[in-house]
């Protein structure tokens, strides 16, 4: 029966309410699990600095080794099997996480979460697509959103009230809804339109080598790509180290108030992650409503420098504030590089798209991919070595100075100007017509 169910559902649903469940659901596991996973594992397991940020490494360095691999499952055998997969081994993996608080339990977790997220990378949304046809996804994707807002927000406050009983509470009960979500998949997720992929478009390490040579060499001969690939390498490797670190800075430097009667951090994390998840919405709301023209434009230098010196101050200023013992300076910076963070992707992932022929596209942005994801796991063991060995704070510094060069290359891409026709042919490896 078990087999069976593997391959075909006992109670087959509609396939949009489906996904939107496990989008919402998805949404309200994981935040369950990570609003206070950085306080455990710096607290209840006792991770040094570099230990924090090796768990980042080891955990980007899975999901680099193992998209191809488990692609496969997904390209030819069936994406929900691959769906059902991942959330069983992301699940299990927080179990273990929250149940055993060692190093090698964490380490072992991030092997798990990052295997059961390469099984269901792409393969969501290309559930979907197949089920209900590409033309019908812009509003189906709009409601996933709104679904995993939802999951989210309410994911953080049962976080939060969980953690004051057991802070590896929340983990394990999240583990337990992602392996629970897999089963009720099991029995009523249909796939009716699985088609295999064509051979020719399935991921293999030999695309991922051509994706990185065509990238370098499309990087050669523009200057917006070169330069949004070279933001791309040095955000990954200034990010791994505030990403893991913050939160040590905060329960080092600092002494907490009393909220709600108990000066418990898990209170004061809950809170920040809520606060900051609510902030970056208006914030990007904002901008939306404020200056579109300004997101829209072909070339959103000055906006992207901008947010870029942002970022750094925002860093800068949250070390000092540890200095200087005032929490709320510290929290008002940690939320600005939240907010600078949430404006800058989505405005750097459109400005590469407009800059970009269409049968580049793809070749470029897996290369932007790769590039972060290289820089995360080159310079986050750095970063993560000056913490242990010299202090969290200057460990910090130092990804704000590893950050800052972005400012420069943002500044140095408003003096290119407009991308001419000449760069789009030679992008496009064709001739285009240009008008009279």
């Amino acid at each position: 029966m078990l087999t069976s169910l593997l391959w075909r559902p006992r109670w087959p649903a509609s396939p949009v309410p489906v996904y939107l469940l496990f989008s919402g659901a998805t949404a309200l596991f994981s935040t369950l699990v990570f609003t206070l996973n950085l306080v455990y594992q710096a607290t209840v397991v006792g991770l040094s600095p570099f230990q924090l940020v090796l768990v980042g490494t080891v955990l980007e360095a899975t999901c680099f080794l193992f998209e191809v691999p488990t692609g496969i499952v997904a390209d030819l055998y069936s994406r929900r099997l691959s769906i059902i997969i991942g959330f069983v081994l992301i699940g299990a993996g927080f179990i273990l996480e929250g149940s055993v608080p060692t190093f090698a339990a964490v380490l072992t977790t991030q092997v798990l979460w990052g295997l059961g997220y390469t099984f269901t990378s792409g393969a969501t949304e290309a559930w979907i697509t197949d089920e209900v046809g590409e033309h019908q996804m812009a509003p189906i994707f709009l409601r996933a959103t709104r679904a995993g807002l939802l999951g989210t927000v309410i994911g953080i406050m049962l976080s939060g009230s969980l953690g004051l009983i057991s802070i590896q509470l929340p983990i394990v009960l999240g583990g337990v809804g992602y392996i629970t979500l897999a089963l009720v998949l099991l029995l009523v997720m249909p796939e009716r339109n699985f088609h295999r992929t064509p051979p020719g478009d399935r991921s293999t390490f030999q695309q991922m080598t051509a994706t990185f040579r065509d990238g370098v060499a499309l990087a050669r001969s523009r200057v917006i790509v070169r330069t949004l690939l070279l933001v791309s390498l040095v955000i990954g490797l200034a990010s791994e180290a505030f990403d893991r670190l913050w939160v040590v800075h905060l329960l080092d430097s600092f002494t907490f108030p009393e909220i709600f009667g108990t000066r418990n951090p898990v209170v004061l994390f809950a809170l920040l992650a809520l606060a900051g998840t609510l902030l970056s919405l208006v914030a990007s709301a904002s901008i939306e409503r404020v200056s579109p023209g300004t997101i829209s434009h072909l070339h959103p230098t000055r906006l992207m420098t901008g947010l870029a010196g942002l970022e750094v101050f925002a860093i800068v200023t949250f070390v000092l504030a540890g200095v200087a013992s005032n929490l709320w300076l510290a929290v008002g910076a940690l939320w600005l590089k939240s907010i600078c963070g949430t404006l800058s992707y989505p405005i750097s992932a459109a400005w590469m798209n407009r800059n970009l022929e269409s049968r580049t596209r793809a070749t470029v942005l897996s290369m932007g991919g790769q590039a972060n994801a290289i820089g995360q796991v080159a310079g986050g063991p750095a970063l993560g070595w000056i913490g242990s060995a010299i202090s969290v704070p200057a460990a910090l510094i130092g990804s704000a100075v590893v950050l800052s060069p972005i400012v420069g290359l943002y500044a140095r891409a408003a003096s290119t100007g407009k991308a001419s026709d000449d760069e789009l042919n030679e992008l496009a490896g064709k001739e285009i017509a240009t008008p009279t």
